[in-house]
């Protein structure tokens, strides 16, 4: 099935974009979580700036806007979008469970994402870096991989692998314990710094050691945005727009943190309408060429 707006991200960017394009009768995905973001559901202290909603905090604000979803009977897909491809007159968009979905136009508000890539990893991306366990883990066979893990969820991707793969170096970026079962899984507790490799990449260089691997797999909670869709025009961690939620890609919108400072509420549901009335018109547009 192929749907008109894929919306990626559940904060008030991606959320708004998806009402509005949903008032304006477009057939939307909204990927994200559930619980929405977790920057909202944290804050316990009244908001005090932003329009109709004074003096609640982010857990009411969180209520207020599922109720406003479920009015509208729109309900968010919590596979994680790995990658987005640009096709001649699409965007396909690849999800962890190794589906794929087609959609017209694209809205990213997955919010700001810190740090910078590993040294190597857009050089061997698809060349021994992959970031879905689920999709690349059947190449790698009988074989040693690392797997990268931001946040605790990345567990589940790693003892996947361990059933494919020969050996599995995990090397958790958090402080939770962690109890594998499996015996082919090496917690390696060093910080990464560097993938190396010739034609592909086949050494992981952590702060203290070398590891041989045929594949390192990064599971972070979020993709920067330029891996996300390659081609995408960024500078530092933000995406470059104009005033109408565009970017460099036709038919790729923008929303949100991932724009840059300041980081409000208000700001990235204001840009998340602008950014849903801009892909309307691009659809509109594109119906009538």
């Amino acid at each position: 099935m192929r749907y008109d707006i894929a919306i990626v991200g559940s904060g008030p960017a991606g959320l708004e974009a998806a009402i509005t394009a949903k008032v304006r009768n477009k057939n939307i995905i909204l990927f994200g979580n559930k619980d929405l973001s977790p920057k909202i559901k944290v804050v316990d202290h009244p908001i005090k700036n932003y329009l109709g909603l004074p003096e609640v905090t982010g857990k009411e604000m969180a209520e207020a806007f599922n109720k406003q979803l479920d009015i509208l009977d729109i309900s968010i897909t919590e596979e994680k979008v790995t990658q987005i491809y640009t096709m001649p007159d699409y965007f396909a968009l690849q999800l962890s469970n190794n589906e794929m979905v087609e959609a017209e136009a694209v809205i990213l508000a997955t919010g700001v994402v810190t740090g910078k890539p590993y040294e190597g990893e857009e050089e061997y991306l698809g060349r021994g870096v992959s970031y879905c366990a689920t999709c690349d883990a059947p190449l790698y066979k009988n074989k040693v991989v690392a797997c990268i893990g931001a946040t605790k969820e990345a567990e589940a991707e790693a003892e996947f692998l361990s059933e494919i793969c020969e050996k599995v170096y995990y090397l958790p970026l958090y402080k939770d314990e962690i109890d594998f079962k499996e015996d082919n899984i090496e917690i390696i507790n060093e910080k990464p710094k560097v993938i190396k490799g010739s034609l592909k990449a086949d050494k992981l260089v952590t702060e203290n050691n070398e590891y041989n691997i045929d594949c390192v797999f990064i599971l972070r909670a979020a993709q920067f945005p330029a891996q996300l869709v390659p081609g995408l025009e960024t500078e530092g961690n933000a995406v470059k727009t104009n005033l109408h939620m565009q970017t460099n890609l036709k038919g790729v919108f923008v929303a949100g943190d991932l724009t840059g400072e300041p980081y409000q509420y208000i700001k990235s549901a204001g840009q998340g309408n602008v950014a849903a009335l801009s892909a309307v018109k691009y659809l509109d547009e594109k119906k009538r060429q």
